[in-house]
């Protein structure tokens, strides 16, 4: 239970909303801006967009500083929110959110954001909502949330350990980015932009391959239906070289926040279960609306919902080539209908790929498993850590879990 000593406090009372905007005194021609578009539950999913202030959107306006929460006061229900950790000095973020300074005499920056990442403070946001379409928050409604206060040692404390989850979060994130960006500059190198065999058709050797994989790649071109392409090289439909299928609805009351199987919908992983209707190297497909033609890949379990379809490699050495030539097809012509576009099984099927033999595949998919291979941990010791913080969090600021020896431990994040 809470100890006695704990108080709480307005968020007002501890914590300036909205303190800095843009003014005639702004000192850079251009701007580093985050919309709400851009952020998802507590980070930044797309990095800030360089604009000239000339043309930047009217809504670009809030400044942020180091420390500051930034919140977005649009459909709370979503979390999209952020830690200022470490913004440039050009960073501006849309009127769509509240950005939180807190005052650090009385509060810790990041016990500030545990507070605001707190499920209870969004229950909070929730039930003060108005709006139907456009469900949003007020600034005032903000800050008259009611939250914890314990001593600045505990808080700082408190802060040092949920903030070592979250940096390591944050870093697996990077390096998973990294890894897959890495990933497709190889596969745009290889199948997109062919310096291999460009490289060999001037007569040079191509740059950082072995020998015996340089020797797979031909030294010229020839004329197809799709436009000039390898010597050698063909076309395959992806119904050749793949099964597909559509999903299977999971009644909602079968998935949940946590679990061994992931569940695809069209958006990508939905939530998970026990249960599985798809193993191997899983490529799923949103098939209707917003995310139509939106591809994912699992290696292992996985539960394709019904508004995804599942693309089923029939070999193995085929999976991480297919998804990535997939990501990079057209499927914008595959749409049909306007205010609701779906794309077809059938028609994904017949889509034709750009096919450079077996022996090209197989080393292409050995170079790549050991990155995949990373990111894969990386992303199951993701789950780990946040099923951690979550469980963690509401029992730290609400005094229930005790941090025994504040002081030494915020020596040791200092």
């Amino acid at each position: 239970m809470p100890d006695d000593r704990w108080r709480t406090a307005r968020l007002v009372d501890v914590a300036q909303i909205n303190p800095d905007s843009i003014g005639r005194g702004w000192p850079h021609a251009q701007i580093h801006y985050v919309d709400i578009s851009s952020v998802g539950e507590g980070q930044i999913q797309v990095p800030p967009q360089l604009l000239a202030l000339a043309d930047a959107p009217s809504r670009a306006k809030r400044l942020i500083r180091s420390g500051d929460t930034v919140l977005s006061t649009v459909r709370p229900n979503r979390r999209s929110m952020f830690f200022a950790d470490q913004p440039g000095p050009d960073w501006v973020v849309s009127t769509g959110f509240a950005v939180l300074r807190p005052q650090v005499q009385m509060i810790a920056p990041r016990f500030l954001y545990a507070c605001v990442f707190s499920q209870s403070f969004t229950e909070y946001l929730v039930s003060r909502e108005k709006g139907a379409a456009y469900p949003a928050v007020s600034p005032e409604d903000i800050g008259n949330a009611v939250i914890p206060l314990p001593a600045l040692k505990e808080q700082q404390a408190i802060s040092c350990i949920l903030g070592a989850l979250d940096d390591k979060l944050e870093l697996n994130r990077r390096m998973n980015q990294t890894l897959e960006a890495t990933a497709r500059a190889i596969f745009k190198s290889w199948f997109v932009d062919f310096d291999p065999v460009r490289a060999k058709a001037a007569g040079q050797k191509p740059p950082g391959l072995k020998p015996e994989i340089a020797a797979l790649f031909p030294d010229s071109f020839e004329d197809s239906e799709g436009g000039s392409i390898p010597r050698g090289w063909t076309t395959r439909s992806v119904g050749s070289l793949a099964d597909v299928r559509g999903g299977k609805q999971l009644h909602r009351d079968r998935i949940s926040e946590t679990g061994p199987v992931p569940v695809f919908g069209g958006a990508g992983i939905m939530g998970y279960t026990t249960e599985h209707n798809a193993t191997g190297f899983v490529i799923t497909v949103g098939r209707v609306g917003a995310y139509c033609g939106q591809f994912f890949a699992h290696r292992g379990k996985a539960w394709v919902n019904n508004n995804a379809s599942l693309i089923d490699p029939r070999e193995p050495t085929y999976g991480e080539w297919l998804y990535l030539s997939l990501c990079h097809a057209n499927i914008d012509v595959l749409k049909k209908g306007a205010a609701q576009p779906f794309v077809s099984n059938g028609d994904i099927g017949e889509m034709q790929l750009t096919w450079p033999g077996e022996g090209i595949i197989r080393e292409f998919t050995r170079l790549l498993v050991p990155l995949m291979n990373r990111g894969d941990h990386s992303q199951e010791e993701s789950r780990t850590l946040t099923a951690l913080r979550d469980t963690l969090l509401p029992k730290l600021i609400s005094g229930e879990l005790r941090v025994p020896d504040a002081e030494r431990i915020v020596g040791r994040c200092l």
